[in-house]
């Protein structure tokens, strides 16, 4: 595995995201890739040479290993980090495309941005994050599924019975360590439980503040909805007086004149 690849995708994906998204992430490539390529690789190993059966009987060990082990452990989990790791590049691709409008809009129109912050989740972006929260979640929770029904269980049986051809009658295989197998296999299960769990938090987070956001846009323009409706109602009120006094002066002038119009006939 190259270290300084992944080292340089945990610092592209922790950019842009949330403070429980950084957590997320440290889980993810500490208690679970970290663990599984230095610890759980090496216990599992060849399964198929340490699976032992009572029998020497040709092929009765590999369609007994086959039904007990349809999927390997191992390549389960690798399947399953590398799709919840892929959700997480469709946001440093949105923030990438982000950009390169940013970079297209400064060349065309004297240096323009159409993006402020283009690693701001808004619009777009926000979909974009949220979409990678609910993929990631489904991966993990299909995985333990699959896990469950594949296995009936966590549990790793040390003995195990098989009467299939061409097994010439029940015969009883072993596993190797199956102790320590078990071990990991439930941290490997519980360290998915706690990624699932972070996801929905970080989803009820997001869409929290988006909602809290949306509120008080709501109330600011409330607000001056009712300052700019104040705002006519005093100036239509000033108009009204504006009215009113040229119509008193005219009155008083026309009694003036009617007065002085009087004293002259007498």
């Amino acid at each position: 595995m190259n270290w300084l690849s992944l080292e340089a995708l945990l610092i592209g994906v922790n950019k842009y995201s949330t403070v429980i998204g950084r957590v997320w992430l440290s889980v993810v490539f500490i208690f679970r890739m970290l663990v599984f390529v230095v610890a759980v690789q090496p216990v599992w190993g060849d399964d198929l040479k340490d699976f032992v059966c009572n029998t020497a009987q040709p092929g009765c060990t590999q369609v007994c290993y086959d039904q007990t082990f349809p999927i390997s452990h191992v390549r389960l989990w690798a399947l399953q980090l590398i799709l919840i790791t892929c959700p997480s590049l469709l946001v440093v691709g949105h923030v990438k495309l982000r950009e390169m409008k940013n970079q297209n809009k400064a060349n065309t129109e004297q240096g323009k941005k159409k993006y402020a912050n283009p690693g701001r989740k808004r619009g777009g972006l926000w979909w974009t994050y949220l979409f990678s929260l609910i993929f990631k979640t489904f991966i993990d929770a299909g995985f333990l599924y699959i896990l469950h029904y594949i296995y009936t269980g966590f549990d790793l049986p040390t003995l195990i019975k098989c009467n299939l051809y061409p097994c010439p009658n029940v015969v009883d295989c072993y596993l190797s360590r199956p102790t320590e197998k078990k071990i990991f296999t439930i941290f490997m299960v519980t360290s998915s439980v706690l990624c699932i769990l972070m996801c929905l938090i970080e989803m009820c987070y997001l869409v929290f503040k988006r909602c809290k956001k949306m509120f008080f846009e709501h109330i600011e323009k409330k607000r001056m909805r009712y300052a700019e409706q104040h705002e006519l109602g005093a100036l239509s009120q000033s108009r009204c007086k504006c009215r009113v006094d040229p119509t008193a002066s005219t009155h008083s002038l026309s009694k003036l004149k009617k007065d002085v119009a009087a004293n002259e006939v007498s």
